[in-house]
């Protein structure tokens, strides 16, 4: 027994030791493990929980998650830009001076976009099988003219412009082939304007992370919001990538036009055969898209209002920096409180949601107007925030509705293009107005009224009519 108990003993005493070392190594590591969890957690659980909210109701499977992260990063980059770019071309000269670089800002980058952006959707058409690839593209394209623009904002050279320039260029190129890219990543029983509301709330959540960092890069060197992007950009690079394959299917797709007496093309047996476009497919989606320019025109038109009156004019008891930023929080968390209510409205007629946000629009574009003040401006900002988030998902849920499928993802595209153009407009007016605040309010009434006007006896008579189809029906 006493050599059965030996090697035991032996092997107890060897455990003893052998868990006297483990327990000082337990001892050690122990509390060093602890201090790496409680480092490491909030990025872990932080991105777990990201991961959980974009992944959620089968858009993980579908690879939706995957794209509302993509634009998410596309939002924090180009928010780092625009931080940049608003530092050096806005706040650092004076008022006068300021507007003048602005005017030339736009006459350089926007003109030219403007002629561009017409035409990125169509040569994108062409390629529908690389859209992974050119999402990438635009994401590196942008990634490396960020470093450029890092050394144009300390020279001051006009290498600041083309760069400027390539940058939104690239940006519209990423969101016209992300329009075309959420029909195919749809979860299940899931609608294209859910879908779309999910995307763009992403977008909206992830620029209001941030900016605030990227004011504070900006506090450390006008050039660090641009590093910043460059790093996010390189990210959104290696997302693109990551997404399913079957984006890059253009299996049954044809392209949209606008034009009601579209081109007659020749099928198979060399018959003229008419392509359905936007106006040939109902006036419904014409309309919408005419009052969504009118809102789109009015954000542009605020946006360099607001940015030069408040700067000479600030809200009541508030500096420049501080009025810009009331107004601009208003609006974006006017945009995301419009892109939630989107995402659970489920309305049969959007015509009358569309018709209903741009008369609310106008009323508060009127009486800002009449009793100008800091209150009534910031709720104008969230107002119209709120009204252009929720036009554009009824946009797109008539595009779904009446724009057939072989299509439906060109028309997004093409839809986008004259929306920015309609932006880009409305800028150009805001930059032009003398800085008086009734005057530019009155102009931004009138803005919303002529959209409104021209577009809401279309839009009433297209709900009627549906209205009237689906009686039939049922």
């Amino acid at each position: 027994m006493a050599a059965a108990r030996s090697p035991q003993g032996a092997t107890g005493v060897g455990g003893v030791k052998g868990g006297r070392r483990g327990g000082g190594s337990g001892r050690l590591s122990g509390p060093v493990r602890s201090v790496g969890r409680a480092l490491h957690l909030p990025v872990t659980g932080t991105a777990r929980g990201i991961r959980k909210a974009t992944h959620a109701h089968g858009a993980g499977e579908s690879g939706l998650g995957k794209l509302i992260e993509l634009h998410g990063v596309n939002g924090a980059g180009d928010v780092m830009i625009t931080v940049a770019l608003a530092s050096t071309v806005f706040f650092s000269v004076p008022t006068d001076e300021a507007r003048g670089r602005v005017a030339l800002y736009l006459a350089i980058t926007m003109a030219p976009f403007t002629l561009l952006a017409p035409v990125i959707g169509p040569l994108l058409d062409r390629i529908p099988h690389g859209r992974r690839l050119a999402m990438s593209c635009a994401m590196l394209a942008r990634a490396m003219l960020a470093l450029v623009l890092s050394g144009a904002v300390i020279s001051g050279s006009i290498e600041l412009y083309p760069a400027a320039l390539g940058v939104l260029v690239a940006s519209k190129a990423y969101g016209v082939v992300r329009s075309a890219v959420v029909p195919r990543l749809l979860p299940p029983k899931f609608s294209l304007v859910k879908a779309n509301s999910r995307v763009t709330l992403g977008g909206l959540l992830a620029t209001g992370v941030a900016a605030p960092i990227a004011a504070g890069l900006q506090a450390i060197g006008p050039r660090w919001p641009l590093f910043g992007a460059f790093a996010i950009f390189i990210v959104g690079m290696f997302l693109s990538l990551s997404l399913p394959p079957k984006v890059d299917s253009a299996k049954g797709e044809d392209t949209a036009l606008l034009a009601a007496d579209a081109d007659h093309l020749h099928g198979p047996h060399l018959k003229p055969v008419k392509r359905p476009g936007l106006r040939t497919v109902g006036l419904a989606v014409t309309h919408a898209l005419g009052a969504n320019a009118g809102l789109r025109c009015l954000s542009g038109f605020l946006i360099f209002f607001l940015a030069f009156l408040l700067r000479e004019h600030p809200l009541t008891g508030q500096s420049a920096a501080v009025s810009l930023g009331m107004v601009a929080v208003a609006a974006g968390a006017g945009n995301a409180i419009g892109t939630a209510v989107g995402a659970w409205l489920r309305s049969r007629r959007p015509e009358i949601i569309i018709v209903t946000v741009v008369a609310v629009v106008l009323g508060a574009a009127i009486v800002a107007a009449v009793f100008f003040g800091a209150f009534l401006v910031t709720c104008l900002a969230a107002v119209a925030g709120f009204s252009q988030a929720l036009a554009k998902l009824s946009l797109d849920a008539l595009i779904q509705r009446d724009v057939p499928e072989t299509v439906r993802t060109s028309a997004f595209a093409r839809s986008e293009t004259l929306l920015q153009v309609a932006w880009v407009l409305g800028g150009a007016v805001g930059i032009a107005l003398p800085l008086n605040g009734p005057l530019g309010l009155t102009v931004a009434a009138g803005i919303v009224a002529t959209g409104w006007l021209t577009t809401v006896r279309g839009l009433l008579g297209s709900a009627r009519r549906g209205a009237r189809g689906r009686a039939r029906v049922e």
